[in-house]
């Protein structure tokens, strides 16, 4: 078995190997560059965890693995088009380096890319991973349109967001477990459970972006606090502390999200104070632990040898602590 570091290396080995041979070479540059960035390669490594619950030997399954790293790698590629980010992990986002013309068809390329990577896989899986990668692309573009439907409302209540993120986060995580327990042949029963066990890990990870973006160090965390309070983006935190606000914080609060022109770190000290005085950082981190702990929950039901969770449970762990 590999704990997390050991498959991690293994990953960003492969994804180093891979071939962009096929013309034009313009097309197929931004891919390999978005791919070339880092990152955390949560997905694949959690696929290959959950594979490694079940079987040895997790790199088997590595290009089903680089499939699903490829896939979340075109969300961001569009997503940071849709936002018009200048930067992704310290460097040029693609429409900035080259164009959005070249983004939008190279991200398309990347969707297809994924798609032949994830069939490469044994002909007795096929049909199954199939359908649960598709449905998740699916789901995963409908978290990101409610996500830009909240933009236009003030009215966002709590569970509709969990529900967003759910889909637009959470069950990529899920189905990278969930498809590393396919592949090596486990029960459905124990499939579904560590589905389970990535959609609240994911719901939690989510959770701790929202946290992050404002209590983060950012130095640590790799951009500028307080994003989302700028933009008045509808996370966990802002929701409830307009719902848990009295009558003077709510309308601090109103005022900040109405204004058109403000100092940005006038704004975000105000926001942050508001958060504060109402205990959201706490709310925030109590619901982020709720999620975790209910992810070891359904962990604890899978049936295999507890040995034999360590390094995922290890994983598990080390996200829930981190700082970025």
């Amino acid at each position: 078995m590999y704990n997390s570091e050991e498959i991690l290396h293994k990953v960003n080995e492969a994804l180093n190997a891979l071939p962009y041979d096929r013309k034009p070479a313009s097309l197929y540059a931004p891919i390999s560059y978005v791919l070339s960035l880092g990152g955390k390669r949560i997905r694949p490594v959690l696929m290959l965890l959950g594979y490694n619950l079940f079987n040895e030997h997790p790199e088997q399954i590595m290009m089903q693995a680089l499939a699903l790293e490829t896939y979340h790698n075109y969300t961001l590629l569009h997503d940071d088009l849709m936002d018009n980010a200048d930067l992704r992990r310290g460097h040029q986002t693609v429409h900035k380096r080259w164009d959005a013309n070249t983004a939008i068809l190279s991200g398309d390329s990347m969707l297809v890319l994924a798609y032949q990577r994830m069939a490469q896989c044994d002909a007795k899986h096929l049909p199954q991973v199939l359908e649960l990668f598709t449905e998740t692309a699916l789901e995963i573009g409908e978290g990101q349109q409610y996500d830009m439907d909240f933009e236009q409302r003030n009215d966002v209540r709590e569970e509709e967001y969990i529900e967003m993120i759910r889909l637009k986060t959470s069950v990529l995580l899920a189905c990278a477990l969930k498809m590393g327990a396919i592949l090596a042949d486990a029960s459905t029963s124990d499939a579904q459970l560590l589905y389970k066990v990535g959609e609240q890990v994911g719901l939690a990870f989510q959770l701790q972006d929202d946290l992050l973006d404002v209590y983060g160090d950012p130095k640590v965390f790799g951009k500028a606090i307080g994003g989302d309070i700028t933009s008045n983006k509808k996370t966990y935190m802002l929701i409830n502390a307009v719902n848990r606000a009295d009558e003077s914080q709510r309308a601090e609060l109103t005022k900040w999200i109405g204004l058109r022109e403000f100092d940005k770190e006038e704004k975000i000290a105000a926001v942050i104070r508001i958060y504060n005085d109402i205990g959201i950082r706490q709310l925030c981190e109590q619901k982020i632990n709720f999620y975790f702990g209910e992810a070891k929950k359904y962990l604890d039901q899978v049936s295999v040898k507890e040995e034999r969770k360590t390094y995922l449970r290890q994983y598990m762990d080390e996200m829930l602590k981190r700082k970025c």
